[in-house]
């Protein structure tokens, strides 16, 4: 099981940090009390590893028990768990700024403003700041800039990993796909459903795949189909993009679209790309 515990100053973008890691399948807690991390781990030991990646946001609004959170790190580490501190940082003129741009209230209230609370915090968080495995200065970065610290850590070397494609087959007599981000018609292709000893196959028989892919044209859209895929998909997980959904669509989702669903999913796989494929409509009458 693998912990990162993130902490670090008010306004520095956490919350950023773990919508990224929510994203990668981290199982994530904000403002997690110190004191409960033994007891949490022991209970998410005892499930079976349902939870492989798990992380907790831990700052300053837990008040002193803040200081009880290096020793809890560090007791992870004894146990055996692969557990990263992840400290993020930002200057104290970058906090001031997106405090007065947020029109939040400072977790540590102190009488003498803003600067003097961002001062006390950087204060508190100095031992785990010393102590942090990783830190990340969002003052001179965005979002993106933010997004691609984080991927130069957790995400592995192969980058192709990264990104999960589910490739779908459906019929647009049914309706389009709501969460599809490319969507490719074959409609325009000569139909099985016409020829009667092939009208009640699918696409996932050799026969159906054998008849659609006979034609000329239905190879020349596939070899373009993947020669786009191939310029397209390094580009999205650049980008930061983290699943990608592709749905090829004919009348009723049973014939052409599952033969070149599976296509492309066969040509994705062979250039060790992570792929699931679904038929939407196969099912339906």
């Amino acid at each position: 099981m693998q912990y990162t515990v993130v902490t670090g100053m008010s306004g520095s973008g956490k919350t950023q940090v773990i919508r990224f890691l929510e994203d990668m399948g981290y199982f994530c807690i904000d403002n997690m009390p110190p004191i409960l991390i033994p007891k949490f781990s022991e209970m998410l030991t005892s499930v079976n590893g349902k939870f492989n990646n798990v992380a907790f946001v831990i700052d300053t609004r837990v008040g002193d028990m803040i200081n009880e959170l290096l020793e809890q790190v560090e007791d992870l580490k004894k146990k055996g768990y692969d557990c990263r501190l992840l400290y993020i940082d930002a200057d104290d003129a970058t906090l001031i700024k997106r405090y007065k741009e947020t029109r939040r209230l400072h977790p540590i209230d102190n009488t003498n403003g803003l600067l003097a609370s961002i001062q006390q915090e950087r204060k508190m968080l100095e031992k785990l700041y010393n102590a942090a495995d990783y830190v990340i200065d969002t003052s001179r970065i965005n979002s993106q800039g933010l997004l691609q610290k984080l991927k130069e850590i957790y995400v592995s070397k192969d980058q192709k990993q990264v990104l999960e494609i589910n490739v779908m087959a459906f019929g647009f007599k049914y309706g389009m796909p709501l969460d599809a981000d490319l969507v490719f018609d074959v409609r325009c292709f000569p139909n099985p459903f016409y020829i009667e000893e092939l009208k009640h196959k699918t696409g996932n028989d050799k026969e159906v795949q054998d008849y659609v892919m006979s034609f000329p044209t239905s190879v020349t859209f596939m070899e373009k189909l993947e020669d786009m895929m191939a310029f397209m998909i390094p580009l999205y997980i650049e980008e930061g993009k983290i699943s990608l959904s592709i749905a090829i669509g004919c009348t009723g989702g049973k014939h052409r679209s599952v033969t070149m669903t599976n296509k492309l999913a066969d040509f994705l796989k062979s250039k060790g790309y992570s792929v699931n494929v679904s038929y939407r409509d196969l099912g339906r009458e």
